[in-house]
């Protein structure tokens, strides 16, 4: 028993003797306070910025003709393919004109009988006024003569409004286009029966080049736009203010820009936005009626405009944006910010930082306000991460 106990004290002193070792060795290991953390930082400065304005809407045709009958009568032919391009005056419709010509003929018939009638009528007028002047005759004959020439030169001028009105009216059973532009589908055939200014057009004519795209905007949008005007922070350049761009519905641009012609004064009361009306250039025929589309508006030039990478803001649990920034004694601090519009990839700012300010881009998940830190630039951080690895420094090189 005494050989158990001397071992194990023998055991028992080797153990302590090996943590003391352990220990000692593990506190020169550390070697002091661990490194301070590594953030890349890019100092804010104020440029000239041109904003813009996203705003969605849809495509119409410049102009819209509905073509219908301004007679009745039988179509006999249809004189137009479905969805071709006709010119203004080309022939669309031809409805029977037999009845027509028929009224037109009557009508030229009833005024030169009344023509014929007019010189007997006259030369017997004038008979009678010499006569009555040598009471060869009565007055009542000679007014009745005086009378009968009013009237036959009365019904001269009903009979040529007659014969116009037949006229017109045999003209309209050729149906002409309005307008030039794409025709669409025929809603009859030919030996259907219509009648004249019927509520169902035969057909309808858009003009497609150029075309109108109707935006709403908002009328607040539209108050702060002219605010900024108002207080010089906007400055507005009438050429470039009137250039659009255009995004079709598979997100690729339009290669032509558009013109903004007009704001329309009425708001809609159920949405509280106006109508912006542009136009584009449509030579190909790439847009067509009722497309959706989304426009970039230029709303002016910012001239000390602040921008600031996106991952740069974070936000707190009310949703507030905020960036943290290295003062001058390289400690962090944070800001709360207040953000205008996107500009590309970065955020322009409206109020919390100042020129010079340096502002975290990466690393800001490992350091809090009030840390101090190490300040990288931010495009020394970006090519030191892009080269090979094990021969530069990556993100927080702790």
């Amino acid at each position: 028993m005494q050989i158990y106990a001397i071992a194990f004290r023998m055991i028992v002193i080797s153990l302590l003797t090996a943590g003391f070792f352990l220990n000692g060795c593990s506190d020169k290991g550390k070697g002091g306070p661990p490194p301070m953390p590594e953030v890349a930082v890019v100092t804010v400065q104020t440029k000239p910025v041109a904003t813009t304005t996203e705003l969605a809407g849809r495509t119409s045709a410049y102009l819209i003709a509905e073509v219908r009958p301004q007679v009745a009568g039988i179509i006999q032919k249809r004189l137009f393919t479905e969805g071709s391009n006709v010119r203004a005056g080309q022939v669309l419709f031809q409805i029977d004109p037999s009845l027509y010509q028929a009224a037109f003929d009557n009508a030229k018939a009833a005024l030169a009988r009344s023509e014929a009638n007019l010189s007997t009528i006259r030369l017997k007028a004038s008979r009678l006024q010499e006569l009555l002047a040598e009471k060869a005759v009565s007055q009542q004959d000679y007014d009745d003569a005086a009378a009968a020439l009013k009237q036959t030169q009365a019904d001269i001028q009903f009979g040529k409004a007659m014969v116009e009105t037949a006229r017109i009216n045999l003209q309209h059973t050729t149906i002409t286009a309005p307008i030039s532009g794409r025709i669409g589908r025929s809603s009859i055939t030919e030996g259907a029966l219509v009648s004249a200014h019927q509520p169902l057009a035969l057909t309808t004519i858009q003009q497609l080049d150029p075309m109108f795209v109707d935006v709403p905007q908002s009328t607040a949008d539209i108050l702060r736009l002219r605010r900024s005007l108002q207080e010089g922070h906007l400055a507005q350049n009438k050429t470039q203010f009137q250039k659009v761009r255009l995004f079709l519905e598979d997100g690729s641009e339009y290669p032509l820009n558009g013109t903004l012609k007009f704001q329309d004064v009425t708001v809609d009361q159920s949405t509280g936005s106006v109508i912006l009306r542009m136009v584009f250039p449509n030579p190909k025929g790439i847009l067509l009626p009722g497309m959706f589309v989304r426009t970039v508006i230029p709303q002016g030039i910012h001239p000390k405009a602040i921008l600031i990478p996106q991952q740069a803001v974070s936000r707190d649990h009310k949703g507030n944006p905020l960036a943290l920034i290295v003062d001058e004694k390289g400690t962090v601090q944070q800001r709360i910010i207040t953000l205008g519009n996107a500009v590309g990839d970065a955020w322009m700012v409206s109020s919390g930082l100042q020129p010079g300010d340096r502002i975290i881009v990466e690393g800001a998940m490992k350091v809090k306000p009030g840390m101090s830190v190490k300040v990288v630039p931010f495009q020394t951080l970006v090519k030191d991460k892009n080269a090979p690895r094990g021969s530069g420094r990556t993100d927080g090189g702790a």
